[in-house]
């Protein structure tokens, strides 16, 4: 017998429609005329020292390039009148460099000027074919709002709290803190909430006021419903429709305030609710206090690292006070061996849920692992999701069956768990480890009354409350074990699940726990729940489970913030849903916001499975090569994208199938911009040591018409002004001239169709010098092909040596096709000037190239050249690769 799956797509569709956007101008279209800039429409931008330098990108058809084209800016400058201000065409040869090739039936033309100002500038842009045609307005053609500019002062920080918010609540209690970030100022509020009454919990509100009387912007993480959080953005007008975690404030001048309600301390749960006022509910039998963090500054990431980081020292000092949970964490790190890590978060992983329908049984695992390995599909992780389990299917549906009995479903699984892994492990020695899927309380309606496990655990009855967010039949009587008996049920189940070849879980519908009505029942349970599972899990998987469904209050601080053991998989955000194109775009952009709160807690963000096959697939690829986290698939049986698992994975020395995790999380890097403001998506991410490391900058259309945008080097992590920098796009394997963040050529104009995608990266530069060449300048790309094959670099370096000649030595964690830009390549021939060697044995002459898409890129076949030249396993899983040239 097989589960019959509540259709989540039914219902969440409402949101994602409502997220599509309405459709070009047709005039527009029809003229086929764009215009953009940088500083973008649409977006706030921050300016040094009141100086703004602006160029705008003009396309037309090619058949009106020679036309009389003008620009202009239409602005307010401080708040002055409106007036106009021409813009002057670029030269040629002062224009941004192009990293995809030109559409010929396109004309790009450049114009730029520079304006001073003390406060902001806001502006719109106009444009005309002549001075005998009239000024046609962009905000009309394309609907992109004004831009706006603010001075970058420096850092002021306020003398006390009531400077940044004058009508804060005389309720508050204001403490001041030493905070952890740089230039950033920090306090808590704090105010009492009484016990709960009886089973009913207390709640209290409490105006905390706006900050600096007015804003521009404001962003915020809201609870989208119980288990995930969500992204929300706005402009003077603080409108939540959920309650927030965290929100984040823009003045005038350029600073940010961010506001953290801290949840997971006793048994308070705070948020900011749907206005603009406080609120906590309090389960606790006797009186505790809720706290607001506040952090201010210039910087958007220092004010958020500022209240994470005070939120981390609260909590650390709780789990300190616990002596033996101190000592199990200590134990569970010493016990994680580092290829459990490489084979869990780097390993490519396989998901049975989306790719395997809702009919689960064991010979359609067989049978899909069967096909990935026909089709070559070297998978490290296999996950076995939801539909193994014995079911009651007693109840209105999915969430109200209940568990019976730790075996797996005897109709779908008729010789048992056990059997099925036994057989997988035997027969397909790659997939180093295989997790099952399972909820927090058993199953989504949690225990069977009269079951196995009924009859062996002490268990109580609770009340759930109805979803409000989802028309979910959440709500009425549930079963689930007791608190006496919690730690015990999670021990005997993992026990089983070992026994049966079992090395991981993903642990689901974790937020039932905050769905219940009793205050008791929170209050005995909610952390009762959470600490077995984190014992459990370590104790029986170490690293090898994923906690999903689990963004709500007290599991985000209570058990993913501490820093006291090993890193965790969190999932991200809401689920991956192939039927529904809208919610593809809105999916990524999600994962990206949620990910600026999530990268401080001690987590790795999961942005979920994903299908190779599918309309949307390269752009899921994208994310989640710079999202820092794990690659899972769900594909079809037998539909596989090859060409895409390659871009996204490669292969060790040990013949292991591993992806290319940056080693920063990826996240946005423009949290005031809108998911309706019609500009690209940027995660930004960074992949080694500081100064030498290579910045990424994944770009997402999320729009519903194309798009295109001038992208400057200073968004890129870790650029500095004092270093060089040449900047790859992986889709085209262009390389850019050499330029510096902040000069007048360091931007890359960038237009990408609906569904586009591009990771650029950003590689520093070492110069060189001798007698063949006075000024050259040269770096490693990593594994070329791949979409974020700088971080197959385990470490390179660039040594000149007195004769003149220069090593470029790369470490590589795989095998493929590495990259090296020498800017004098196109005066160099490889017989004349190059040796290249790995593991310090000469390569053969036809693995060394240099690339048909960029003429300074010397291209080194790693993967042909080790097999030809009988290489062996040598140092672990790296490889060796050194290029030697003269100067």
């Amino acid at each position: 017998m097989t589960v019959e799956k509540y259709d989540f797509s039914k219902e969440f569709k409402k949101i994602y429609i409502s997220k599509q956007r309405p459709a070009p101008d047709p005039v527009a279209e029809e003229m086929k005329v764009r215009l953009q800039s940088h500083p973008p429409l649409g977006q706030v931008t921050r300016a040094e020292g009141g100086k703004l330098s602006l160029t705008a990108i003009l396309e037309v058809p090619r058949a009106r390039a020679q036309e009389p084209w003008e620009v202009a800016l239409w602005l307010t400058v401080d708040g002055a009148e409106w007036r106009e201000h021409a813009l002057d065409r670029v030269e040629i040869d002062h224009q941004p460099q192009s990293l995809h090739p030109a559409d010929a039936s396109l004309s790009c033309t450049y114009f730029a000027g520079g304006l001073t100002f003390s406060n902001s500038i806001q502006f719109t842009l106009k444009l005309r074919g002549g001075q005998d045609q009239p000024w046609r307005w962009i905000r009309d053609e394309q609907g992109l709002n004004d831009g706006l500019v603010v001075a970058q002062t420096p850092a002021v920080l306020a003398g006390s709290l009531h400077d940044v918010i004058p009508d804060l609540s005389s309720a508050w209690k204001v403490k001041e803190h030493m905070s952890q970030a740089p230039q950033t100022k920090l306090w808590s509020l704090e105010a009492d909430i009484a016990n709960a009454n009886g089973d009913a919990s207390t709640f209290r509100d409490i105006d905390v006021g706006t900050p600096w009387g007015a804003y521009l912007r404001w962003f915020a993480l809201v609870r989208l419903w119980a288990p995930w959080l969500a992204p929300r953005q706005g402009k003077d007008h603080l409108h939540l429709d959920q309650d927030a975690i965290m929100c984040s404030f823009l003045s005038p001048q350029g600073k940010t305030v961010t506001l953290l309600a801290l949840s997971g301390v006793g048994n308070v749960l705070s948020t900011f609710r749907h206005t603009d006022r406080g609120g906590a509910r309090n389960d606790g039998s006797s009186g505790e206090a809720i706290i607001i963090l506040i952090s201010q500054g210039n910087d958007f990431d220092h004010t958020v690292a500022s209240v994470m980081y005070h939120a981390r020292s609260i909590v650390s000092k709780i789990e300190h006070a616990d002596s033996s949970w101190e000592a199990d964490l200590r134990n569970f790190a010493d016990q994680v061996k580092p290829e459990w890590k490489q084979n869990w978060y780097d390993g490519l992983g396989f998901c049975t849920w989306n790719g395997l329908g809702q009919g689960l049984t064991e010979q359609a695992v067989l049978d899909a692992v069967g096909t990935l390995a026909e089709h070559k599909v070297n998978v490290t992780s296999l996950i076995i999701d939801d539909n193994w389990q014995s079911i009651d299917y007693k109840g209105d549906g999915q969430f109200q069956y209940a568990w019976l009995e730790f075996e797996a479903e005897p109709k779908a699984f008729p010789n048992g768990l056990k059997s099925v892994v036994s057989r997988i492990r035997k027969e397909y020695p790659d997939i180093q480890h295989i997790a099952v899927w399972h909820a927090l309380l058993g199953y989504w309606g949690g225990i069977s009354p009269g079951g196995k496990i009924d009859q062996t655990y002490k268990t109580i009855e609770v009340i759930r409350e109805d979803s409000k967010r989802r028309n979910l039949p959440l709500g009425g009587k549930m079963t689930v074990v007791a608190k006496e008996d919690v730690q015990r049920f999670y021990d005997d189940f993992y026990r089983f699940l070992t026994e049966a070849g079992v090395d991981g879980v993903k642990t689901d519908a974790q937020f039932m726990v905050d769905m219940w009505t009793s205050a008791s029942a929170r209050r005995d349970l909610i952390k009762t729940y959470l600490d077995a599972w984190t014992r459990a899990s370590l104790r029986y998987f170490s690293v090898k489970a994923i906690s999903c469904m689990s963004q709500f209050p007290q599991a985000l601080f209570h058990s993913q913030l501490p820093q006291n053991r090993p890193p965790l998989l969190v999932r991200n955000s809401d689920d991956f849903f192939p039927e529904i194109p809208a919610s593809h775009p809105w999916h990524v952009w999600a994962n990206a916001h949620n990910s600026i709160f999530m990268q401080y807690l001690n987590v790795l963000p999961d942005w979920d499975m994903f299908q190779t096959v599918h309309d949307y697939s390269g752009f899921h690829a994208a994310a989640r090569c710079v999202s820092g986290g794990p690659i899972y698939i769900t594909d079809v049986p037998g539909k596989h994208n090859m060409e895409l698992i390659h871009q996204m994975t490669g292969v060790t020395v040990r013949g292991k199938t591993i992806i290319f995790r940056p080693s920063v999380l990826g996240r946005s890097i423009y949290p005031y911009t809108g998911y309706d403001d019609d500009l690209l998506l940027k995660v930004g991410s960074f992949h080694g040591a500081s100064q030498t490391g290579t910045g990424i900058l994944g770009l997402f259309n999320i729009s519903a018409r194309p798009l295109l945008e001038l992208i400057p080097l200073a968004d890129f992590p870790g650029t500095s002004a004092s270093s060089e920098y040449v900047v790859r796009a992986h889709n085209t394997g262009k390389v850019s001239k050499p330029m510096t963040p902040g000069s007048p050529g360091s931007l890359t104009p960038m237009s990408l169709d609906v569904r586009g995608y591009e990771i650029l990266c950003a590689f520093p530069l070492t110069s060189f010098a001798g007698p063949k060449h006075k000024n050259g300048r040269t770096c490693t790309l990593g594994l070329i092909g791949k979409m974020t094959g700088c971080a197959a670099i385990v470490s390179s370096s660039v040594r000149q040596r007195g004769n003149g000649r220069v090593s470029v030595t790369t470490r590589l964690k795989a095998l493929g096709v590495l990259g090296v830009y020498v800017s004098t390549l196109p005066r160099m021939t490889i017989d004349g000037d190059f040796m290249v060697t790995i593991q310090d044995k000469p390569v053969p002459r036809g693995r060394v190239s240099v690339s048909r898409r960029a003429e300074c890129v010397l291209e080194v076949d790693v993967a042909t050249a080790w097999d030809e030249m009988g290489l062996g396993g040598g140092r672990g899983d790296e490889v060796e690769v050194t290029v030697d040239f003269d100067a």
